[in-house]
């Protein structure tokens, strides 16, 4: 792979063969290796002779009119403050090579878009006097990015990030606009457009609030200018949280589009389930079965969507009972269970979240097959009450509920059902330590940053996207339960949208009952 950086023989102050090593800045040599030309006629040669740009005006993206809907919600709630919400910079993997870029999910969720977009970009929403805002609101947003450079520019062929002979194309102002039906700006212009009559409010200066840790340049051009103007930095900071705050409950209740969205994701997801049980067979037949179901996944996320929603965890046997397994470098053995936990993302950012604990010979065994149904009947209480009216925090209690039963039935439970279900007990818990649901959209983990009273203690609402996985995990090495049931992690996770009167399983393409899981995997064995 070539670098990605500058090559320093395009640059006015680039080392040459008389200047030593030592005076040779760090983060240039790196390209030591390169040997581009600097002539004037190379420069000129690059330059000329290509055909004209596509100048042709791209159709307003599907999700245009959703996105300004979002701005109105915030911009009602923040008349008066400028608003700045940046989508983040690339990052390093190694030395000179960066992640797959993706942005920051509030700035996607305000301005609808994907992966198509460039990094640094930031979305400033101005304040107006009020109706003069976009669509009768407060505030005038608009984009500010780095447009396409010119092929007579040094930056087409010799800037490895930005540059369009290394990445490719990139879009320009007229283009985003045209797609977003929102403003657009030259990125050189965002520092005056987030520092101009930046102060306290109460002496006629303008209030700003920002989505802080997402690019630190945005982050001191901010607090420089609050510090300069006299406004408190830690006053600043609760601002600043208040903003993110908003910006996630927003998010609580997903709009038509993004309900579509979902539905795609999770779509690809199905089949990249689908891939696993016919790679299954390959993986057991290799000493890191794991790392074959992890890369039949990736391939079919890759393929149908944008990437991974987050590390696949494939785990097999007892790797199943470790949460986050996503190391992925165990086998998957004749008789025991693989626990796939996988999601796709789709290219406009959402993603699906789904598990299966799947035998890896196509058949349970009695006491798997015996977990696997106590999980299934937990999850089936969860979904009876994920409805219209009742609280979130429900859903996991219909789910313990069940699964405290099971434990006591098994004899598992040194205290009492109802004692191990009051708050002073929890005993079950050992056995099952995560959360049944978390909203789920943008972030796998989605509206994080939302108040206890509005998710935990929040009351389901028409519109809402959130998984139902209860789990029993009981790790090898675990002395409180008989031998035959160590090793065993079961999880079953389903995405949920609630409806009008209860709700859809996004998910409910794979099969859930154990008998319906052995069924399928054979229907897709015998057609590989």
């Amino acid at each position: 792979m070539e670098s990605q950086q500058p090559d320093p023989s395009v640059s006015a102050d680039a080392p040459t063969a008389e200047t030593s090593s030592e005076a040779q800045p760090l983060e240039d040599r790196v390209n030591n290796r390169s040997q581009r030309p600097e002539s004037a006629a190379f420069k000129e040669f690059m330059a000329g002779q290509w055909a004209p740009a596509d100048t042709t005006v791209p159709d307003r993206d599907a999700v245009a009119p959703f996105a300004a809907q979002r701005r109105r919600r915030i911009s009602d709630q923040f008349r008066g403050e400028r608003l700045v919400l940046p989508a983040g910079p690339l990052k390093v993997r190694s030395n000179d090579t960066d992640y797959r870029y993706r942005p920051h999910s509030a700035f996607a969720h305000l301005t609808g878009l994907g992966v198509d977009h460039e990094p640094d970009a930031v979305l400033v929403m101005e304040p107006v006097d009020d109706g003069a805002g976009d669509d009768g609101g407060h505030h005038e947003a608009t984009l500010y990015f780095r447009p396409l450079a010119g092929r007579d520019s040094e930056d087409f062929y010799a800037n490895a990030r930005y540059g369009e002979f290394w990445i490719g194309p990139r879009p320009t102002l007229a283009d985003l606009n045209a797609r977003l039906d929102l403003r657009t700006a030259d990125l050189s212009e965002l520092e005056v457009a987030i520092t101009k009559g930046v102060g306290v409010t109460a002496i006629g200066g303008t209030g700003v609030r920002l989505v802080r840790e997402v690019d630190l340049n945005v982050d001191a051009l901010v607090d420089t200018a609050r510090i300069n103007t006299g406004v408190d930095l830690p006053d600043a900071d609760e601002l600043d949280g208040a903003l993110t705050e908003a910006l996630s409950e927003l998010r609580l209740v997903k709009d038509e589009h993004e309900v579509e969205r979902l539905r795609d994701a999770v779509a690809a997801t199905v089949r990249g389930f689908e891939d696993v049980v016919t790679a299954l067979p390959r993986a057991v037949a290799h000493r890191r079965g794991e790392r074959v179901v992890e890369g039949a996944f990736f391939a079919r996320a890759r393929q149908d969507g944008n990437d991974l929603g987050y590390e696949t965890i494939a785990a097999g046997g007892s790797n199943a009972t470790v949460l986050h397994w996503i190391r992925n470098n165990g086998t998957i053995r004749e008789g025991e269970l693989l626990l796939l936990d996988a999601g796709v993302e789709d290219e406009s950012l959402y993603t699906a979240d789904v598990t299966r604990t799947l035998p890896a010979n196509g058949t349970y065994t009695d006491v798997q097959r015996r977990v696997y149904e106590a999980v299934r009947e937990a999850a089936d209480a969860a979904f009876a009450v994920a409805r219209p009216g009742t609280r979130f925090r429900d859903v996991h209690a219909a789910a313990m509920e069940v699964l405290a039963a099971k434990l006591d039935e098994w004899g598992l439970l040194p205290v009492s059902v109802e004692v191990a279900l009051s708050p002073e007990g929890q005993h079950h818990r050992r056995w099952m330590p995560h959360g049944t649901s978390h909203h789920l959209g943008l972030d796998v983990h989605d509206c994080a940053q939302a108040k206890r009273e509005l998710y935990l203690d929040g009351i389901i609402t028409e519109g809402m996207v959130f998984t139902i996985e209860p789990g029993l995990y009981f790790k090898a090495e675990d002395l409180a339960v008989p031998e035959e049931y160590r090793g065993i992690g079961v999880r079953i996770e389903d995405d949920v949208l609630i409806t009008a009167d209860g709700n859809e399983n996004l998910s409910a393409a794979l099969p859930r009952t154990a008998d319906d899981v052995e069924a399928w995997m054979a229907g897709i064995r015998d057609r590989a």
